[in-house]
């Protein structure tokens, strides 16, 4: 009896003794991580220049420099052990191999553009950035019209490069510059020659990735399912891509820009409505996106509605007047209206650059704005009549809400063309246009996002009835952690996962999901809402 009470009377102090123990284990989890680095570096001074942890000078500078969403750049957001800025392919095997080794979490960052954050920010701790800012080549061979770019290359310097070897080539990916290559290709990836050219991803013929065992595999390697996978699957779920061989496209010498702004005392409301019948019907060379937003009308006194009409056509204005008179006159488009220039100085109009800007300004890397902003996704297939168009002004006129913006972009053309099981990306014919709903905000605390992350829910319940069903779907690009259920460490079983899976990739997200069980079976590659394995 006494021997059993005083065993009794160990046990907590046993277990207060091991869990101590195993806290200082992993009080600092990064100092093996980085003994485990060290030895596939011969210059032990090279990597301290690629290593950032806590009690860096500049950790804060390079977690922060990529943060794009300021929703996430706050003192109550987990940060990494270390952040990681390898220079070359091989850093990212040993990193891949060091943070299975240790157990640690691993997010992947190209530009930081992701809408929740999921490329900087982990609730599975402790975990480390592997940030490939540093991998950033762009090698454009305009003869064979190819380019193999790095993951961490932006959208703006992989514009430049090609420009700068040629003027009548191209690559159909997004409209803001500063987007990271490696993320933005993983979803999709659209822009204003969509309608031309399809997606991003239906332009890539080649990749490098490195796998969960940290082989480096190409096209050829990895197989046809995996290459199908990553053009579009998402980011960050089946290994870490370091880069893309594109195929690129040609442009005329001369492209045509507009922009026509009007206001709700403009007839916007009708011209909004007729825009959903005539874009997706346009002629390939010719997309009108519509940027909605709310604005203080300096002649009307008042807040009000303002619907931008923006164009970018593929050829002269002279081509470019007798289709809009055909197919869509009652925008009104004049000569006046219209700028011919290049298709690299167009990629600086569509973003809103001075006239006068120099296309060196794609080349850097800061971020254009620096707000908190919540983003949604839609897609319509058949147009919204004028009472749902006037309910979205009523609530987009509500005064405690700072900026909200709704951006829809047309499809029709090359997507109705391009099956829906060529790659993950689904959304292809049948749909008109889709809905980019943004809300934006500058005042700090949890009140302020609390009251506008409402305001977007409400806003995107109020468009069920006018949307797409069966599934609701949503653009992966445009991450929503409001879809479905997420475990925050990223551990999503199968039923999980297939309530915003089917949202984002419909019909395909089984062979996604037969795809990571085969790859990556253990899910080290994971985030709130990435592919998960079928278990074992």
């Amino acid at each position: 009896m006494e021997m059993a009470s005083l065993n009794s009377s160990l046990l907590p102090l046993l277990f207060l003794l091991l869990l101590s123990f195993s806290w200082l284990t992993l009080a600092h989890p990064h100092e093996d991580f980085l003994q485990c680095l060290s030895f596939h570096f011969q210059d032990s001074t090279a990597i301290s220049k690629l290593i950032y942890t806590p009690t860096s000078p500049s950790y804060s500078s390079v977690l922060q420099f990529s943060v794009q969403n300021n929703r996430f750049n706050t003192t109550s957001d987990p940060e990494p052990v270390v952040i990681f800025t390898p220079t070359n392919v091989s850093h990212v095997q040993a990193a891949i191999y060091c943070s299975r080794k240790q157990n640690l979490h691993i997010r992947i960052r190209s530009g930081g553009h992701d809408y929740e954050g999921l490329s900087y920010v982990s609730y599975s701790l402790p975990f480390v950035i592997v940030d490939l800012i540093n991998l950033r080549k762009v090698a454009v061979d305009a003869r064979h019209k190819t380019a193999w770019v790095q993951a961490g290359a932006s959208l703006g310097e992989v514009y430049y490069r090609i420009a700068e070897k040629n003027r009548t080539l191209a690559f159909p990916a997004g409209i803001w510059p500063t987007i990271g290559v490696g993320g933005h290709i993983s979803g999709g990836g659209y822009g204003m020659m969509m309608r031309k050219y399809g997606l991003a991803a239906d332009n890539v013929i080649d990749a490098q990735l490195i796998d969960v065992k940290g082989r480096i595999l190409d096209r050829a390697s990895m197989g046809e399912d995996l290459f199908w996978a990553i053009r579009g699957g998402g980011g960050n779920t089946f290994g870490v891509v370091v880069a893309w061989k594109l195929k690129l496209v040609p442009v005329p010498p001369t492209v045509t820009v507009f922009t026509v702004p009007r206001t709700l005392e403009q007839n916007a409301t009708k011209l909004v409505h007729r825009w959903q019948s005539v874009a997706s019907k346009l002629h390939k060379d010719l997309t009108i996106a519509l940027v909605l937003r709310r604005i203080n009308s300096s002649e009307e006194g008042k807040t009000t509605i303002l619907a931008a009409f923006t164009s970018l056509f593929l050829g002269g204005v002279d081509r470019l007047l007798p289709l809009m008179q055909e197919s869509f006159p009652e925008l009104g488009l004049v000569k006046e209206d219209c700028i011919e220039m290049s298709w690299i100085k167009s990629v600086l109009y569509v973003v809103g650059f001075p006239s006068n800007a120099s296309s060196d300004v794609l080349l850097a890397r800061t971020p254009l704005t620096n707000r908190n902003f919540k983003g949604k996704s839609d897609y319509v297939k058949e147009p919204m009549p004028e009472t749902a168009l006037e309910g979205i002004w009523e609530r987009f006129l509500e005064a405690d809400i700072d900026t909200p913006q709704m951006v829809w972009a047309p499809y029709g053309g090359k997507m109705d063309e391009i099956s829906e099981t060529s790659i993950p990306f689904p959304h292809r014919s049948g749909n008109l246009y889709k809905i980019q709903h943004l809300v934006f905000w500058d005042e700090e605390g949890n009140e302020a996002s609390k009251r506008h992350i409402s305001w977007i829910r409400r806003l995107y319940d109020y468009l069920t009835p006018y949307v797409s069903k069966n599934p609701r779907a949503a653009y992966v690009n445009y991450r929503d952690l409001d879809i479905g259920i997420n475990n925050i460490q990223g551990n999503t079983s199968y039923r999980q996962a297939s309530i915003w899976g089917i949202k984002y990739f419909d019909n395909n997200f089984d062979r996604l999901v037969s795809v990571k069980t085969r790859v990556d079976p253990t899910n080290f590659f994971r985030n709130e809402q990435s592919i998960p394995p079928l278990s074992s």
